[in-house]
This record gives structure tokens, C-alpha cells and sequence, in this order.
């Protein structure tokens, strides 16, 4: 009887996956959109403005509000897998709470400078960043618990629903019975919810420093004030795949939760390594088809007087891929218990991105950022696979 219930159990993560693929799917689309007419609406200037606004709160709510979206998806759904229905869930939103307020009152201790040193004196981007990010809190709450039943259509709708606002707004205007039961009871409590919340928040802050860094680096020591929206442009060819990939760590955690559960070790590296090996598929896609067309595309796509290297797009695409594989093995070790050593590696990643963009080895800064990038994810990746190969070996020798 198990192996019907097995197979079923496969089906629907198969089909909820796919639906969710579909809704960020879009998302992404709409994403990129939303930059792509930002850039042909706004002058240089202005539009850099606008990516500077968005490299900020990308960072901001991925570091504070993702891991207690992971939180919930991960314990909802180990919860489910041992047949509890109550899910408490007082910890992860004393937690969600917490950081939103802590933000808001730094951002308000901080408006003078965020105005003048980060907006260039337009409070109205000021304010676009603190209402924003506050809302966001509910918004990745209601992710971690749609995501920890997988009711993946639905969490598709959210944020398809989301950034289809955000591209209105463009063109309206510029501007996670025995004594397992009792662990997992304890999963949610305030205290192990902190824990959690606070490893993870290290792996989002190493991830958007991947992601939006050399925005902020370049922002502050180029001479071409408009260089930084160029590096922005580039760093989109993988937020835009990171951002679909978003669908399958979503129901990947929850599954991969579940199969440890369950069914053990083989289930999950099956599951893992087919996750690896599409990756790949595309990353080599990608950066093939960078390289033959890449120029031509951003230069039309938004339409700035600048021309981009294809082989560093090419690199971007690769890097892109080691980012999406280290996506994937990460939420294997958060499957299994192992966000510290996990965050560790995210961590050292970003600390060697971020010196890399002050070095001079490379001159040309946008060159610079798409081998700094490449480089440290390909870093990264590595890291989490032997953190990943250990992990598996010590499941293959236990009894």
C-alpha cells in the first residue's frame, strides 16, 4: 500500500511544482519587464536611482523575512509528513514581527542619511523603501505557510499578483507521538524559531551581497555615475533564472522535509540530483546563448548607451548556474538539519566576492563584478556539494 501513496506523493509535488514554475515563471518575465521600461521611461540618472531603491530592499526583506518563510515551510511540512495537523505558529511570527519593527525603526533613525546619501535627497524613494519592506512581512509569512502545504498555485498567485502591481506602477509612471512528536512540537517555539531564523538570515545576507554588492561598490567609487544601473542590467540575467528558481526551493524544502522524514536517503538524492542536473541543462543554455546574442539583447532590452561584453555574459550565465545549484543543496542541508555549516559557506562566499570588488586585478568594473561573481558562486557551489556529500554519507552509515 506504501508504494501507491508514494507514487501520488511524487505526482502532486511534480504538479505543484510545475504550477508554481508557471506563476514565477511570469513573475520573472514581469520582473524584468518592470526594469526594461524603468530604463527606457527614466533617463540614466533616474533609473539608476531606481535600481539602487531596488538592490536595497531586495537585500533587506530577503535577510529578514525569508528565513521565517523557510522556517515555516520547513517544520509545516515535517509536521505534515509525520501526520500532525496542528501547526503553531506564535514563534515564527513573534519572529516576523520582530525584524519588521526592528527595520522600521532603524530606517526612521536613519531617514536623513538613507535620503541624502542613498536617494539622492528624493524622500519619496525613502518612503517607497520603508512602506515596502513593512508590507513585505506579511506577504513572506503568507508564503512560508502556503508554501509548508503546498498549495503551490496559490503561492504562484501571490507573488505573480505582486509583481504585476509593480509593473502597473512602471507604466502608470515613473517612479521555512513519541519523542519525535514532541521535537517536532517544539520546532515552532520562540526559541528554536530565533535560531533558525537568525542561521538563515546569514544565508539571505550572503545571497543578496552576491546579487547586489557590486551595485552598491560600484555606485560608490565609479567615476561614471550611471555605471552601477549597467552592473544592475547584468546582475538581472541571474536574478531573473533566481527568481524562477524561487518556485522550485519553494516546494524543494517542504519535499525534500518530507522525504527525510519518510523515506530516507535514496528518495532524497534522487530528488537532489535531478534538481542538479536541469540546472545545469539550462545554466549551459543560458551562457550559450549569452554569448552568441547577449550584446545585442541588453542593448535594446534598456536601451542605455553602453556595450556589454558577451563573454562576460557568458560568465554571468555560468555563475548563474553555480548560484542555482548552491540554491538547490542548500535547502538539502536545511532539510537535514544543517544551517549552520550551510550558512558558514554562504558567508565565506560573500566575503570573498565583496574583497574581490575592491581588488583591481580586473580594471574594468563590470568585467570585474561577472568574474567575481562567477567565481565565488562556482566557490559556493562547491562548498555546499561537500557539505551536501557528508551529509549523505552519514545517512548511507547510519542504522
Amino acid at each position: 500500500m506504501k508504494a501507491p501513496a508514494v507514487e501520488h506523493e511524487r505526482r502532486s509535488y511534480a504538479s505543484g511544482a510545475r504550477i508554481l514554475s508557471i506563476g514565477i515563471a511570469a513573475t520573472g518575465v514581469l520582473t524584468f519587464a518592470y526594469f526594461s521600461v524603468a530604463s527606457h521611461v527614466l533617463n540614466r540618472f533616474e533609473a539608476k536611482r531606481i535600481d539602487v531603491l531596488w538592490t536595497v530592499m531586495f537585500v533587506i526583506i530577503s535577510v529578514i523575512y525569508r528565513p521565517v518563510e523557510q522556517l515555516l515551510s520547513r517544520t509545516i511540512a515535517d509536521r505534515r509528513a509525520r501526520g500532525q495537523r496542528e501547526h503553531p505558529l506564535r514563534g515564527a511570527s513573534r519572529v516576523q514581527v520582530a525584524f519588521a519593527l526592528a527595520f522600521l525603526i532603524t530606517a526612521l533613525v536613519l531617514r536623513g542619511q538613507l535620503v541624502r546619501h542613498v536617494f539622492d535627497h528624493y524622500g519619496a524613494l525613502y518612503d517607497v523603501l520603508v512602506i515596502g519592506t513593512v508590507a513585505y512581512a506579511a506577504s513572506y509569512f503568507a508564503r512560508g505557510w502556503l508554501a509548508g502545504h503546498e498549495y503551490f498555485a496559490l503561492y504562484g498567485g501571490l507573488v505573480l499578483m505582486e509583481a504585476t502591481s509593480r509593473l502597473c506602477f512602471a507604466l502608470a509612471g515613473p517612479g521555512a507521538e513519541g519523542v519525535q512528536e514532541a521535537v517536532a512540537a517544539r520546532e515552532l517555539s520562540t526559541g528554536r524559531a530565533w535560531d533558525f531564523a537568525l542561521v538563515v538570515s546569514g544565508i539571505m545576507l550572503a545571497e543578496q551581497t552576491l546579487l547586489n554588492a557590486a551595485v552598491l561598490t560600484v555606485d560608490a567609487t565609479a567615476l561614471r555615475v550611471a555605471l552601477a544601473g549597467v552592473v544592475f542590467n547584468v546582475l538581472l540575467i541571474a536574478r531573473a533564472p533566481l527568481q524562477l528558481f524561487q518556485a522550485i526551493q519553494t516546494s524543494l524544502l517542504p519535499h525534500l522535509t518530507g522525504l527525510e522524514a519518510t523515506e530516507g536517503h535514496a528518495a532524497f538524492s534522487r530528488a537532489i540530483r535531478i534538481t542538479v542536473l536541469a540546472i545545469a541543462g539550462f545554466a549551459l543554455a543560458v551562457a550559450l546563448a549569452l554569448l552568441a546574442f547577449g550584446p545585442f539583447v541588453m542593448g535594446h532590452l534598456f536601451g542605455q548607451p553602453y556595450t556589454y561584453n558577451r563573454f562576460g555574459l557568458a560568465v554571468i550565465g555560468l555563475g548563474m548556474g553555480f548560484h542555482l545549484t548552491a540554491g538547490a543543496l542548500n535547502q538539502a542541508a536545511l532539510a537535514r538539519g544543517h544551517a549552520r555549516a550551510a550558512s558558514a559557506c554562504w558567508l565565506a562566499a560573500a566575503v570573498v566576492f565583496v574583497a574581490w570588488m575592491f581588488t583591481h586585478v580586473v580594471h574594468d568594473q563590470v568585467l570585474r563584478t561577472e568574474l567575481g561573481y562567477a567565481g565565488a558562486t562556482a566557490l559556493l557551489a562547491l562548498a555546499l556539494a561537500l557539505l551536501y556529500r557528508r551529509g549523505s554519507a552519514a545517512r548511507i552509515g547510519a542504522p
